[in-house]
C-alpha cells in the first residue's frame, strides 16, 4: 500500500501540488494523467524523496519515504535520463544496478534476456555510452533497470514518450505482465490517454496540482478523459 496523505508543494507563494488523500493498494496498476504543469512529476519526485513536500507525508509499505530509506530496497523507478550514468555503456549500467539489487552476473544475464524484443538489438553489446544513445534508447535502458531485483513497486514517469510505436506496444505488454501476479504495484504517468487506459486499472487526473478525477478504468474511461481534456 502506498498512501499519499495531505501532500502539498509550494515554491514561494506558488502552490504546484495539493493532494488530499490517495491510497494505492498493493498490486494496483495506477495511472496519473494531466496537462503540463499539472503536478505529475512533482508528485512522483516527492514519492521518491527527490524533493520534500511542504506539507503531508507519503508512505510506501508503511515506510514514510522522507524519514527512512528502507523503501528503496523494494522500489524501482525511472523519471528521466538523470537517473542514468551517462559515462557507462548499457551493459555496464545494468551490471551496476544489478549489483546494487543483489543480483549476480548470471541473474543479470537471465533477466535481460526477457527484454530482447523490447531492446530490438539497439541496447546491449554496442559499446556505446548511455549519454550517446537516442532519447528513446536511453528510456529503454532506464525502464528495464527500474525493474531489476524484483521490486514490489515500479514508478515510471512518461514511459511512452520518445518511443516508436512498436516499442510502445511492447512496453504496454511488459507493464501488464508486471501486475499479473497482483504483488507488484506499478505507477505510470503519461500524456497519452490511450496508453494509460490500456495498462492502468485506475487513473487519477491532476489539474493545477489538484485531483479532479479518480477513475476505475472501464470501456468508457478513454472517452471520459478525452471529453475532460477537450473542454
Amino acid at each position: 500500500m502506498i498512501t499519499i496523505d495531505t501532500v502539498s508543494k509550494k515554491y514561494g507563494k506558488e502552490e504546484v501540488l495539493n493532494v488530499d488523500v490517495i491510497e494505492i493498494p498493493t498490486g494496483q496498476s495506477f495511472g496519473l494523467v494531466g496537462n503540463n504543469g499539472a503536478g505529475k512529476t512533482t508528485l512522483f519526485n516527492i514519492l521518491l524523496d527527490l524533493i520534500r513536500p511542504t506539507t503531508g507525508t507519503i508512505t510506501n509499505h508503511d515506510i514514510v519515504v522522507n524519514k527512512s530509506e528502507d523503501w528503496k530496497t523494494f522500489t524501482g523507478s525511472f523519471i528521466d535520463e538523470s537517473f542514468l550514468i551517462g559515462y557507462l555503456t548499457p551493459d555496464e549500467y545494468f551490471d551496476f544496478i544489478g549489483d546494487l539489487r543483489g543480483m549476480n552476473k548470471a541473474d543479470i544475464k537471465i533477466f535481460l534476456t526477457r527484454f530482447e524484443e523490447f531492446f530490438n538489438d539497439e541496447i546491449l553489446g554496442k559499446k556505446k555510452y548511455l549519454r550517446d544513445l537516442s532519447k528513446g534508447n536511453q528510456k529503454k535502458a532506464g525502464i528495464v533497470a527500474a525493474m531489476m531485483g524484483n521490486p514490489q513497486v515500479v514508478i515510471l514517469d512518461e514511459p511512452f514518450a520518445n518511443l516508436d510505436p512498436t516499442t510502445q506496444i511492447r512496453l504496454k505488454k511488459i507493464i501488464k505482465q508486471l501486475t499479473e501476479d497482483r504483488e507488484i504495484t506499478v505507477l505510470v504517468s503519461s500524456h497519452d490517454l490511450t496508453h494509460v487506459t490500456e495498462v492502468c486499472e485506475r487513473i487519477v487526473v491532476l489539474d493545477k496540482g489538484n485531483v479532479v478525477k479518480d477513475i476505475a478504468t472501464s470501456t468508457e474511461t478513454l472517452e471520459e478523459l478525452e471529453s475532460y481534456f477537450s473542454v
